[in-house]
């Protein structure tokens, strides 16, 4: 079995001033291709220790990829770190000079002499190319390993690994036992729900099972070989368990709704107690955003007194409002909070308007409480599209007062 290190570095990484999203997204994408990750560790902005972890890496790994360290400040010293670790001097890239006085001459600059800190590689280092930064990364051969050295910008990071380091690594080693995730995206159900539901499950040899769960979403992932017969029935029978709280097949909750729509639908928002967290996420989806064709956002406020009946005439109040402004397909409206911890919805369709009132089973900080308000929200829309009762079921959520009219 390959041995797959990764050495992540920077004090801003090691002391968790930034995430290490390249460390997880890295992990996955290797998995994926059959090189699954064995070991991973985070060093400093420190020229020794980074060195000595490479070559004791080198020692007992096939594969090392080191991330980050290669910019052209103070503290970027991976390049120097590996020549020491190599025993080997530090030489100039012509062809990297060059490559960067072209970029520069690109946008009308000339390139700064602290640049050329990132031409500057081990002796006997293979250049890799870097098509969108000023860092190169280079790879290179040390004790049992291969060695590939990458920017810690992660856009720069996954242009690399997937154009340059994959490709190369699947010459290099004859992997047979690369895999395809396939993902479902669940809402309304514990990860404990979860395994108790797949108990029943029998899960071939070659297959393996994976969550992440995510505040509101659980994602479960089943990792299966290429072109596995079997994998369409297990993922039918997964499915048929989850039932109506998978919100996505291989897309999370607002890519379903987008894949759902009709070309000529339309969505506006009318929002209180999600205070304007759901025309916000809207927008990360920028086919669903284009659809937007009104929002608003008033102000919340607790009411002790408000009622589903009461809501069902404020959404037909603010659809018909709003519909004077721009005509939609889909009016999606969250109502003010209620005491202890409700909050009302509605949806109101070409085919009716859905209302509910729902309480929190638990206590949640306020960035929390918009988003899941948000997600029931969207759920409703998502439900609607599907066929579904519009009402659906949710472990960490109780349901008040419903109406359809």
């Amino acid at each position: 079995m390959l041995s797959v290190v990764m050495i992540s570095t920077g004090e801003e990484v090691l002391y968790g001033d930034i995430t290490d999203t390249n460390a997880a997204w890295l992990s996955a994408q290797l998995f994926e291709q059959g090189f699954a990750m064995t070991r991973r560790v985070t060093v400093g902005d420190n020229y020794e220790a980074l060195a000595k972890e490479i070559e004791m890496c080198s020692l007992s790994a096939d594969i090392v990829i080191v991330n980050g360290g290669l910019g052209p400040t103070s503290d970027d010293l991976t390049a120097a770190s590996a020549a020491m670790a190599a025993n080997v001097g530090l030489e100039q890239s012509n062809a990297w000079v060059d490559e960067m006085t072209a970029k520069y001459k690109q946008v009308g600059r000339v390139m700064p002499a602290a640049n050329l800190k990132q031409a500057m590689l081990p002796e006997g280092a293979e250049l890799i190319d870097n098509p969108v930064g000023t860092a190169c990364g280079f790879m290179m051969q040390l004790n049992r390993a291969w060695l590939f050295f990458t920017p810690g910008v992660p856009s720069e990071f996954k242009v690399m690994v997937n154009d340059q380091i994959l490709p190369r690594l699947k010459t290099m080693f004859n992997v047979t036992n690369s895999k395809v995730c396939h993902r479902l995206y669940t809402y309304g159900l514990s990860e404990s729900g979860i395994s108790d539901l797949f108990q029943s499950l029998t899960l071939p040899e070659t297959c393996s099972l994976g969550y992440r769960s995510s505040l509101p979403f659980i994602e479960i992932k089943l990792f299966a070989p290429q072109d596995d017969c079997q994998v369409p029935i297990l993922l039918g029978n997964m499915i048929e368990l989850l039932g109506d709280n998978i919100v996505g097949e291989g897309c999370d909750l607002l890519n379903t709704i987008a894949n759902l729509l009709t070309d000529d639908a339309t969505l506006v928002l009318s929002e209180q107690s999600s205070g304007g967290f759901a025309v916000n996420w809207l927008q990360d989806v920028s086919s669903l955003s284009a659809r937007l064709v009104v929002s608003e956002v008033m102000a919340d406020s607790i009411d002790e007194q408000a009622c589903v009946e009461e809501l069902s005439t404020l959404i037909a109040l603010r659809a018909q409002r709003l519909h004077l402004h721009a005509p939609a397909t889909y009016t999606l409206t969250t109502g003010p909070s209620l005491t202890e911890g409700g909050f009302m919805l509605g949806l109101s369709t070409p085919d009716g308007c859905w209302c509910q009132q729902l309480m929190f089973k638990r206590q949640y900080n306020n960035y929390n409480r918009r988003w899941i308000i948000s997600t029931v929200l969207f759920d409703m829309l998502r439900r609607h599209l599907q066929g579904k009762d519009v009402f659906g079921c949710y472990e960490s959520l109780d349901r008040v007062a419903s109406e359809h009219l």
